[in-house]
């Protein structure tokens, strides 16, 4: 440390304010509403060596605080005062964008000539061109189908902005008016930034704030690993699924192996299935990225709430992603939806955690974020806008219930006002709510899962929910808690004309036509039976849990007393829980479709089957994949795994699995 505490202290808490004035000036002159309202974006200052320093806490995406800007700098070429960088492609950032539609800018920061940092801000735009509209669909199998690639150019060179550059963008996208306002208000932001940093090293010097930065890293990154530290030193190892790839109906599986060590954590991918032809990967690069590590930032910062947020929170953790696998893919691979996958990463990294400190961690969250967007003819133009960023509930954790209908697992944004939306999109709200009986059941009660309804009101109306996922394998609970109710998108419901959905990629709508999602709940903590029965009843009034499921999930009787108000049946229940059938066991957590799947899939056994897939070149990893799967899934019933197997099925698919197996083991390397 080369500054004193009170000094470093006050540093710190400028250089944070800066950036949090810094996303407060681009949300207010932002024009699309997924950046105004959403709050889809943030901002923040980067040391020398391109990691942040300081990073705002109560505004923006906090998830993105381990990105590094120094790769897209370096790209760039040789920087001078007044030159703003602008890029958007994952691979050649260094994994600083994530996908396409998020824009970064970044500014170097001068002082006398020299030197001392850099301002970054982002924001997701509504299109950036690509194969539909909104630029992301779960089906693109290349980057090449979502958009308009920026490597990292000079948007603006010594003050003067590139009109080319700009023109390139406005003629890419299907909403050039909108990316050009929130590219504007990106660079008002970086300017605030430039005019606050030039106070700070006015008032204390530009030695002092240089080494602010290599301190301030320094001091989270110890307070990170004594966080750690706590858990005890322990290897555990945790499976989860997406619940399928869009272009089929295999499932795509994600393992996480933590290995926790003084203070350090270890995360290793490896067991993990090969890159998808679809737009689920995630581009890591190998390195310790902001979407495989933020379950464990969340953690840190549970365990240290004062601890402050820039790049030394990641300094305690490594991986092993296998390269060419779902969580470090190689180019060309599509990346759209990447966030479905973090969402389940984030799920798997705090399975695997929650074995080590079970006391802290909790049950899996509903483990989706599902951007709605609706794209609507306006005159010659199209309007496309995210209506609603749908999220579900947290999972519940010692002593807590899970939050009902918000879920910052991956990331914190705002759910837009209804009005606004009416106002921006041809639709009418019916419905925006939480969900009943969604949340897992528990001693500790899964946070309860949305449901948004609306209905279409112009011509040539598409709708898009990219992220749907939790529809087949359920948000899984511990201890005894039990699963949160699976995701739903139905379109009609109720009329003669209902239709149900899975993923989607563009589905054409008709005025009238009203859509209902319904997303996943989240998991619960503890032996239902033990839940405090006036618990239950607060949920029964506040209609997050029916009478129905509170006598089937939670053994509690009610009873209406006069004036209709319902009231705890104390005798009743007292019989129902002694007399339950398997009292005392524990509930199958997962859901019966993971149980399904695991019975057929079990972990050693896929493990062989990964292994030996990524022994083959890399281009015949997924349709040997698809093989093995389709053959497998031929003896099993059509809707495997929502409908279990007979016994004589699952055991023919098991000895099909092997024999597959070990035909691909036996194929030349």
């Amino acid at each position: 440390m080369r500054l004193d505490p009170v000094t470093l202290e006050i540093v710190g808490n400028r250089l944070s304010a800066m950036t949090e004035e810094m996303c407060l000036t681009l949300q207010r002159t932002s024009r699309s509403l997924y950046v105004k309202e959403t709050a889809d974006f943030c901002c923040a200052f980067a040391g020398l060596d391109g990691g942040f320093v300081a990073y705002p806490r109560g505004i923006g995406v906090s998830g993105f605080v381990g990105l590094n800007v120094l790769t897209a700098v370096r790209a760039a070429g040789p920087l001078e005062p007044g030159d703003v960088i602008i890029t958007n492609d994952p691979y050649r950032s260094g994994g600083l964008a994530t996908h396409l539609t998020d824009i970064q800018l970044i500014e170097p920061y001068f002082h006398e000539g020299e030197l001392v940092g850099y301002g970054w801000a982002f924001i997701h735009c509504s299109d950036i061109g690509g194969r539909v509209p909104s630029s992301l669909s779960p089906i693109n199998d290349e980057i090449f189908q979502e958009g308009l690639q920026i490597p990292p150019v000079k948007l603006v060179r010594a003050g003067e902005p590139s009109r080319d550059v700009e023109a390139l963008i406005t003629a890419n996208s299907r909403t050039p008016e909108a990316n050009l306002g929130d590219i504007r208000a990106m660079r008002a932001a970086l300017r605030t930034g430039g005019e606050r940093l030039a106070g700070v090293i006015a008032q204390h010097g530009l030695g002092t704030v240089l080494d602010a930065q290599g301190d301030l890293v320094e001091y989270t990154a110890g307070k990170a690993r004594a966080a750690l530290a706590g858990l005890g030193d322990g290897t555990h190892r945790f499976v989860d699924y997406l619940d399928d790839d869009a272009v089929s109906n295999i499932p795509v599986r994600l393992s996480v192996t933590a290995t926790l060590r003084g203070g350090g954590l270890h995360l290793d991918f490896t067991g993990t299935d090969p890159q998808v032809a679809a737009a689920f990967n995630i581009a890591t690069l190998g390195r310790p990225h902001a979407w495989i590590t933020t379950r464990v930032l969340a953690l840190i910062c549970t365990l240290d709430p004062g601890i402050a947020l820039n790049a030394g929170l990641i300094a305690p953790i490594t991986v092993t992603t296998p390269e060419g696998s779902l969580v470090n893919p190689v180019h060309p691979a599509a990346v759209g939806v990447r966030h479905a996958t973090a969402n389940r990463v984030n799920d798997a990294v705090g399975g695997a955690l929650g074995l080590a400190a079970p006391h802290v961690l909790p049950a899996a969250s509903s483990g989706l974020v599902v951007p709605v967007v609706v794209a609507e003819q306006r005159g010659a133009g199209q309007n496309v806008q995210v209506l609603e960023p749908m999220v579900g509930g947290t999972g519940a954790r010692e002593g807590a219930d899970g939050v009902d209908g918000r879920d910052s697992g991956i990331s914190n944004l705002s759910n837009n006002p209804v009005e606004t939306v009416e106002t921006e999109i041809g639709v009418e709200i019916l419905r925006y709510g939480l969900r009943t009986d969604s949340g897992g059941a528990g001693r500790w009660r899964g946070g309860c899962g949305l449901e948004l309804t609306f209905r279409l009101r112009g011509e040539g109306s598409k709708l898009l929910a990219r992220g749907l996922e939790r529809m087949c394998f359920r948000p899984w609970g511990v201890r005894g808690g039990g699963p949160g109710a699976p995701t739903e998108l139905i379109v009609n419901p109720g009329t003669p004309r209902e239709r149900r959905h899975f993923k989607i990629d563009v589905l054409p709508l008709e005025p009238g036509d009203v859509i209902t999602l319904l997303t996943s709940g989240a998991g619960g903590y503890g032996d239902p039976y033990t839940r405090d029965p006036e618990a239950v009843l607060r949920d029964v009034e506040r209609g997050v849990v029916s009478r129905e499921a509170a006598e089937r999930e939670y053994g509690v009787l009610l009873e209406d007393r006069d004036g209709g108000a319902p009231a705890v049946d104390e005798p009743g229940t007292a019989k129902i829980r002694r007399d339950r059938p398997g009292h005392g066991e524990p509930a199958a957590g997962v859901g019966p479709e993971r149980q399904a799947w695991e019975s057929v899939f079990d972990t050693a056994t896929v493990d062989r089957l990964v292994a030996a897939l990524f022994r083959l070149d890399r281009p015949a990893r997924t349709p040997r994949r698809s093989a093995v799967y389709a053959a497998v899934l031929a003896e099993l019933p059509p809707d495997f795994p929502r409908t279990p197997p007979a016994d004589e099925q699952r055991d023919a698919a098991r000895r099909t699995l092997v024999e597959e197996i070990i035909a691909l083991e036996r194929m030349p390397a």
